[in-house]
């Protein structure tokens, strides 16, 4: 018998449709914790944010460099709930390379 497939739970076609912080497209229960940590505990929270500042954040709180994929997708988070289109966060790499280099 085969073991039930895990649904992931489903992602928000936009930011209207957006009422917690793991319906935001990249973001998991991890991500999602880590949003928490730092004081941000719904999607709306996150207009008009900084994600340079939240990875920073994040940084300072656990007490360790985050992997630079984390700015990556807090970008792509930020963009949605300002009304971007959902887009995977690798494709916001090359615009955090050439905005803050290595991080």
């Amino acid at each position: 018998m085969a073991s039930p497939a895990v649904i992931k739970a489903p992602k928000a076609a936009s930011a209207a449709d957006c009422s917690t912080l793991e319906q935001l497209p990249n973001i998991g229960p991890a991500l999602a914790a880590d949003l928490r940590l730092i004081g941000i505990r719904h999607p709306g929270e996150l207009r008009g944010k900084d994600a340079f500042v939240l990875y920073q954040k994040l940084c300072a709180a656990t007490g360790q460099r985050q992997d630079p994929c984390v700015l990556d997708t807090f970008m792509a988070a930020v963009d949605f709930m300002a009304g971007a289109p959902a887009a995977p966060w690798w494709q916001y790499t090359a615009q955090r390379k050439a905005l803050f280099g290595q991080v």
